[in-house]
């Protein structure tokens, strides 16, 4: 290692190649981490999680969503909202995340170098930066680049007309309806967070059923309150053109032959890897047709010295599993002994309600030909479900009929992203039904549900 440069060189600043580069430094390596952009964090802080949450958190605040339950539909904190409200909150936000991360990288000894890096040969970056060319080589790469919103060549993408999720924050004002090009997790969470404000918003995608990795009573519960916010869905259906009318309202034409007419649009239909600027053919490497990389299960590349971490590998593309993939791909490279819990990771959807589950669906377990049985908590059952006003919630425990094991927990509703750590836990450790049954809950809480719904799984299985 003492020829090169550095011990380790991460390409990325984003959760994975952060965790993956404070990790070399934890382990006594010299580090060095490249990045095109001059602010930190990549598209998690600048264009992705960070925005999207604060966003919705803004959104929830301002309308007064969480409190039209007790005070009327006719609630809000302010009657107009404006896009510059929204991103006052957005701007506030990512600038402190950005100097956590800064501060975090300088406070380990990290070097930064801000430039667009190039591989020159399998060991060697040539990194563009503004005080020239800067060749730097190390013994260990880590590829954590990430994604940007794939776009289709024939539509007419236009600033505050047609945009994908990385332009929606440079929207001037909160449109009257928007059609939402795409169902998954980023299109159903910019889709909730504008009905929140009123907004008419139409969700086209060519998938008969949404979100197919959630439990399917999830997804029901979903779309239903989705629904009773306006939000139009147009399932099994395939865009053929945009296009924009002579007031620049957007025009959105279907195989089938409906016609939406919407003042905004938001395109997201799938993220490809930020790797064309790469040339990873110089490094011995290829991405597939959406510039995503292949690793094996310790993280690397088809290069024995070069990982690859995050978004850039493909599913799950959560920031917290990109974190995770960073930090095992720099303990296996330097051989420092670690464990991780594979295939229990939970996901947070941060729609409007709020979703996360963690372990088996029921559809999963059918499949399988597992018995189970399930038990349920409504929020508004709980104390705390009244107290906050959330009439809508829900938390589901689906758990082995015979042996009484938890095998998955889904929930929708206030807080659910937290709540469903409380589920992980106990499936990581084999817990079974009767844990929540004997156990004590603070009161009162949300977290209750879990006691009210293990009550109600174990009367349906022995009553």
């Amino acid at each position: 290692m003492e020829n090169f440069d550095y011990d380790l060189l991460v390409i990325g600043t984003g959760p994975s190649g952060q965790k993956a580069a404070v990790q070399g430094s934890k382990a006594g390596k010299r580090v060095a981490i490249v990045d095109k952009r001059s602010f930190m964090g990549g598209v998690c802080v600048n264009t992705g999680t960070i925005p999207s949450k604060t966003l919705r958190e803004a959104v929830l605040y301002l309308s007064g969503h969480r409190e039209k339950n007790i005070y009327g539909a006719s609630y809000r904190v302010k009657d107009q909202i404006s896009m510059t409200d929204l991103n006052f909150r957005c701007d506030y936000v990512m600038h402190n995340e950005m100097d956590v991360v800064a501060h975090q990288l300088q406070r380990n000894g990290i070097k930064l170098i801000n430039g667009l890096g190039k591989f020159v040969d399998p060991h060697t970056l040539m990194v563009q930066t503004s005080d020239g060319d800067q060749k730097v080589s190390a013994a260990k790469i880590v590829i954590a680049v990430g994604t940007s919103p794939t776009q289709r060549k024939d539509i007419p993408f236009k600033e505050n007309v047609i945009f994908t999720s990385d332009g929606l924050l440079q929207m001037t004002n909160i449109p009257r309806s928007l059609a939402v090009i795409g169902g998954g997790v980023i299109g159903i969470e910019y889709a909730s967070i504008f009905a929140a404000l009123g907004v008419r918003v139409t969700v086209v995608d060519m998938r008969a059923n949404l979100l197919g990795f959630v439990d399917d009573e999830i997804v029901g519960a979903l779309i239903y309150h989705l629904r009773q916010n306006r939000v139009t869905f147009r399932l099994g259906e395939k865009v053929t053109k945009m296009e924009l009318d002579e007031e620049d309202n957007v025009v959105t034409t279907l195989e089938s032959g409906k016609m939406i007419t919407t003042e905004k649009a938001l395109y997201a239909v799938g993220r490809t890897g930020a790797t064309a600027s790469l040339n990873l053919k110089a490094a011995g490497l290829s991405a597939d047709n959406r510039g995503r990389l292949k690793v094996n299960e310790h993280y690397q590349t088809e290069v024995p010295h070069i990982y690859a971490v995050g978004d850039v590998i493909g599913f799950p593309s959560l920031a917290s599993t990109s974190m995770e993939q960073g930090r095992l791909a720099t303990c296996h490279a330097f051989d420092i002994p670690t464990s991780s819990i594979h295939g229990l990771f939970p996901y947070g959807i941060y729609a409007i309600p709020e979703i996360s589950t963690v372990g088996k669906t029921e559809a999963e377990l059918t499949e399988a030909g597992i018995p189970y049985e399930i038990g349920k908590a409504h929020y508004r059952e709980i104390s705390r479900g009244q107290i906050i006003g959330d009439q809508i919630g829900m938390l589901k425990i689906i758990f082995h009929l015979d042996t009484h094991e938890v095998m998955g927990v889904h929930i929708i509703g206030e807080g659910a992203s937290e709540l469903i750590h409380i589920g992980q836990a106990v499936i990581a450790f084999k817990g079974k039904l009767e844990y929540f049954i004997n156990t004590v809950f603070n009161y009162p809480t949300l977290a209750e549900a879990y006691k009210v719904a293990a009550l109600d799984g174990y009367n349906r299985a022995h009553h």
